[in-house]
This record gives C-alpha cells, structure tokens and sequence, in this order.
C-alpha cells in the first residue's frame, strides 16, 4: 500500500476520460471548489492536454490507455519534474477507479471502452459519478445490481438523468427506490441537434463536421453525431429505464430547441417537477460532485425573461430512426441494448472516417440487428463476448454492403 492510500479519501476524485468535454468540465468546476482534489486522471491518446492537467493539478497518478501514447507520455515524465506516476491500459483505469484513497469517480470515458472501471468503481463502492451511459446501456441491472452491493452511489450527469434525479426523492444510497410506485412517466427533453429542420433530401450528402456543430452543446465529436442522429436521446431511454426502475413505456422524449428544461417528472396526483438551467454541463457535474449539497458550478444563472419562448414538440421517427431503434431496444432490454450500442459505435466511427453516409447510420444498425440473436437475461461474459461479435459482423457489412 502506497503512502497516498494511507491517507483519507474524502474529497479525492479520479477523472477518467479527464481530456474529454466533461473530463475538462469537471475539472472546471473543481477550479471553483477547493475542497477537491485531483488523485488521477486519464487520457487514451491526448497526451499532451494531460500533460498539462499533471503539470496544474499534480495527480498521483495518470493514466494512458493507448499503448503508443503511453511510451511518449513516460518520455515526458522522465523529463519534467513531476512526481505524478504513469499506468497503462485498462488495468490503470481500473486501479484509479477502484484505489482506495479515491472517494468519487467521474466515469466519463465515451462508449464501450469505459465499461470495465466503470464496473471496478462501481463494485469498490464508489461514488460514481456517471456520464458514460454505454456502461450502463450494456450492463444494465448487472451494474445496478452491483451498485446496491457494494453500496456504492451511482449519480447520473447526462443533463437528463441529472435533471429527473433532482427531481425525485432519493434514500441515502442513491437510485434505489422503486418509482413506478408514484411516478407516471418521466420525459427526457432533446434540442434536436443541428439537423431538426434540414430537409431530409440532404441527409445523404451530410458532413462529419456539420453532424458535429451541435446548437446547444459542446461535446466530442461521437455524442455530437449521436446527438445529430438522436441515437443519443435513444441510449438515454435505455439508460433512464435501468436507473430510474421504469418501464420504457414509462418515459417519454420531447423535442426542446432551447435547452432549457432538462427533464421533467410525471407524478400520479397530476403534479410535473421539471428541472431548469442554463445548456452548461458544469450544473450537473457540480450537482454530481456535491450530493446532497451544492456548491457553485461556475456556469450562468438563468435568465428567464431574456429566453425567447419554449418550444416542445414530438420528435419525427421517420426523421430520426435512431431514436426509434433506441426505444425498441429499452422495449425488449436483454441483450438488444447491447447490440445497439456496439453496432451504433462502429457506424460512428465509419461514418466519422467517411465510408459512410449520415443516413447508412441506421440502416447498418438494422442490418446488424436483424442477424444476431437477442438473449433476455445475459451474463457479463456473454455481454462482453456480444459486443466484440457485433463489432466484427458490423464492419464486415460495412465492407461488403455499405462502401
């Protein structure tokens, strides 16, 4: 046991995925609050923002899970006069996110690649600050299961589950209350991204880079196309329904331009808790970090008079198969979320890489979809098994039926 896991860890925050929109967010908002302090931070191959991080925030450890990035981040250790110390790959992430001198984590590593120290933190009874929703689109009850175990706290900070978390009433150890008891529907709002009123003749000839100019939100460049295709509001769905313990017919999306009610909370007596701020995803981290206090985010207060009017509208499926796609899958659960997302992540990738169009995102999910079988109660081993599956059979159709 090191010197550092001798001491208290109340306060003491690993960041995984720390050069990432909300690794940098977060580390915004620990600007502001000085009762915080930065244990480790991670990176895959940005190496040179972390090494900025390590020079400010002087971790005592950082990771980097790229295997050639890691030899040029040791280079730069030996170097410097840093005493911040270099682990590598998956097990690095998980010895940070599990290390006992570590009180939160801040599980914000983008898709799949963030599911095995999600689950070490998850297990070692952490605080678990979650903004990485594939973990938990994959995982499911497992993770939920094994949230209650350890004890650990699992708060989500997509500005949505953050938003209907604030508006239910929780018990000390976090999501665990049953809220079909009193809840008739929770609603996740969505802007719409940058193409709600693009013609839909145009989808064809859309860029990577116009898919990743979101109107609200500064995000990396997956969760924008995600968001561009409402893939992400179809994940969210899937998400809400294993946090929250509903049902998928028990939540609802809207279209919500203007960003500015993140969520609201149906209750059986007629009443509607809605959650309102400012499109910063410093509020919800700082929500996140401080629970069940507050402290100061560092964003805007909201002005409400200075908004124009707030718009909702029902979100055209045919518009956004996506979002359809997602909800079928929160319908059947099983493995079909697991399929969702792997085969979601690898048209992504090709569709960010230019072999394939905006509106082959979907069309290459079905075509996945419609090949592999779904099993309604799976293993760890069998979601982890899947997952490579479905990323093997989804590239293969993209070289034989896609380019």
């Amino acid at each position: 046991m090191s010197p550092q896991n001798k001491i208290s860890s109340e306060g003491k925050i690993s960041i995984l995925g720390s050069t990432g929109s909300v690794g940098r967010s977060t580390l915004a908002v620990i600007d502001e609050n000085a009762q915080y302090q930065v244990y480790a931070l991670s990176a895959h191959k940005n190496i040179d923002l972390l090494y900025a991080q390590c020079q400010r925030y002087q971790p005592v450890y950082a990771v980097v899970t790229d295997e050639e990035a890691a030899s040029r981040f040791a280079t730069l250790l030996a170097q410097s006069d840093l005493e911040t110390r270099l682990l590598r790959g998956e097990s690095g992430l998980n010895q940070i996110a599990s290390d006992e001198a570590v009180d939160t984590v801040m599980a914000a590593i983008v898709g799949a690649a963030g599911l095995e120290s999600t689950l070490a933190a998850v297990s070692a009874g952490k605080k678990v600050l979650l903004a990485n929703k594939e973990s938990l689109v994959m995982t499911g009850d497992l993770l939920m299961q094994a949230a209650r175990q350890s004890g650990a706290a699992l708060l989500p900070i997509d500005s949505e589950h953050n938003a209907i978390f604030q508006c239910l009433p929780f018990s000390k150890d976090g999501l665990s209350k049953d809220q079909s008891k009193f809840v008739d529907k929770v609603v996740l709002t969505a802007s719409g991204g940058p193409f709600l009123n693009t013609s839909l003749d145009e989808f064809e000839r859309i860029t990577p880079d116009q898919a990743c100019r979101h109107p609200k939100w500064s995000m990396g460049r997956k969760i924008s196309v995600d968001s561009a295709s409402m893939m992400n509001k179809g994940l969210e769905l899937i998400e809400a329904c294993y946090l929250f313990q509903l049902e998928a017919s028990q939540v609802d999306v809207l279209i919500h331009p203007q960003s500015i009610i993140h969520s609201m909370v149906y209750y059986r007596d007629g009443s509607v808790l809605a959650q309102l701020a400012n499109p910063d995803m410093r509020i919800p981290i700082a929500y996140g970090l401080a629970w069940p206090q507050r402290i100061n985010s560092g964003a805007a207060t909201l002005d409400l008079v200075a908004e124009s009017g707030l718009e909702f509208y029902h979100p055209d499926l045919d518009r956004f198969p996506c979002l359809r796609l997602g909800m079928e899958a929160a319908a059947q659960r099983g493995t079909a979320p697991v399929i969702l997302n792997a085969a979601n992540e690898v048209a992504v990738a090709a569709f960010l890489a230019e072999k394939i169009s905006f509106s082959q995102i979907p069309a290459l999910i079905e075509a996945v979809r419609s090949k592999m079988p779904c099993e309604a109660t799976p293993t760890l081993a069998i979601i982890r098994d899947l997952d490579k599956q479905v990323r093997t059979l989804s590239n293969e159709l993209i070289l034989k039926d896609f380019c």
